[in-house]
């Protein structure tokens, strides 16, 4: 996808080296709408939330933004004042050169928790991130805001709404402390759609819980997670309001694009190999079956069972057995992709396990748990755990 496949109506880019990661590269990144734009945002809901975080909470308050400041390198997570101070004063230098209200300037920080950020950094790089916007700087946006991520993660679509053209961007980052309930990622949506804040921040909350909460790359929650979406109105529709039968064409997009990301994140889990499919079905509730889906998605176990492409469904059905989903193990079936490995509790034997190993030897395939308990059910996407993984946090402050 080039920069020019890149644009979106209403919205301008750039990034720099700031010399905040101690490298030549890109660490540091501004996104811009000519106008406030109608804003909805979903954050981590740990205990432990990083200085832009709750910055951000403050400012979304009144749903609209129009600047988003971004670094990598240092979270500014358990930072304390000087960390509050220090989220308030770069987003005050970034609203002074932008020429516009401070509350309007969002932050998100990613990095190493509880290093303090050096301002001079931020003193130095606005006015050449702000001299640089660009309708063709996303690209170099989604390199600034990578940390331990090998690829960076971008997704576009397109929907007809009010008989107009709508397009979303979608920028993310992540691939360790990956876990659902969000994860140390950040994610921004850029749509040229005219929508009520109210409508578009229910619209965000139930995408990200079929996308960025259904995701575990190593089952560690983050202090920083952060998925902001802001929509300009430059598309030139009515504005969408509740109620509209178009509201579900723009939720399928939306959903869409956000899935997109979140597999983006999985594939690209630190030392992963594999991605994979966690589907339960039969479950009691839609709880117990989310429940029974994570549970196995972050199995150490399982997930080493994955790398080592052994098709142990023992680790699997353990897992369910401690997940606290409601069922009977003499009535489960597991299947890997469509090989039946276990059926109403019982293993299929050695062809069906010679089977299962080939299809473990995929790089994505699907593990299918009916639990014949109820009808609910619930998708999550998690990766294998390799020994790069434990390599690449063992390292990670180097």
């Amino acid at each position: 996808m080039n920069d020019h496949n890149l644009q979106i109506a209403g919205f301008k880019a750039a990034a720099v080296k700031g010399g905040i990661r101690g490298k030549d590269r890109l660490d540091i990144a501004l996104i811009f709408c000519e106008k406030p734009a109608v804003s909805a945002a979903v954050f981590t809901r740990s205990l432990v939330k990083a200085a832009p975080v709750l910055l951000d909470m403050e400012r979304m308050q009144n749903g609209e933004a129009q600047a988003i400041l971004i670094n990598s390198g240092i979270a500014n997570a358990c930072t304390g004042e000087p960390g509050m101070v220090a989220a308030r004063f770069t987003s005050s230098l970034a609203a002074k050169e932008l020429g516009v209200a401070e509350d309007l300037v969002l932050i998100s920080s990613t990095g190493v928790i509880g290093m303090q950020l050096d301002l001079s950094c931020f003193e130095k790089a606005i006015p050449e991130l702000v001299a640089s916007l660009s309708a063709h700087g996303f690209a170099d946006v989604a390199q600034a805001i990578m940390t331990t991520d090998t690829v960076p993660k971008i997704s576009k679509r397109q929907v007809k709404i009010g008989g107009q053209q709508v397009n979303l961007l979608g920028l993310a980052k992540g691939a360790g402390m990956i876990k659902p309930n969000m994860a140390t990622m950040l994610c921004f949506i850029m749509t040229d759609l005219a929508v009520s804040a109210e409508l578009l921040q229910q619209m965000l909350a139930a995408g990200v819980e079929k996308s960025f909460n259904a995701i575990s790359v190593d089952g560690d929650t983050s202090t920083n997670d952060t998925v902001l979406l802001l929509a300009s109105g430059f598309a030139g529709n009515q504005p969408l309001m509740a109620g509209s039968p178009e509201v579900s064409a723009f939720q399928v997009v939306l959903d869409d694009l956000m899935k997109d990301l979140a597999l983006q994140i999985v594939r690209d889990g630190e030392g992963a190999t594999k991605l994979i499919t966690i589907r339960v079905s039969g479950a009691l509730t839609e709880d117990e079956a989310r429940l029974a889906a994570e549970t196995v998605a972050e199995s150490k176990l399982v997930k080493t069972a994955f790398f080592g492409e052994d098709a142990n469904w023992g680790r699997i059905i353990a897992a369910l057995g401690r997940s606290g989903a409601s069922f009977n193990p003499d009535l489960v079936d597991i299947s890997f992709d469509d090989v039946l490995m276990v059926e109403n509790g019982l293993g299929q034997g050695k062809d069906a396990e010679t089977l299962a190993t080939k299809v473990l030897k995929q790089k994505e395939f699907a593990v299918n748990l009916d639990l014949k308990a109820g009808a609910a059910s619930f998708v999550c996407y998690t990766c294998d755990l390799s020994i790069d993984y434990v390599k690449i946090n063992a390292d990670y402050r180097s």
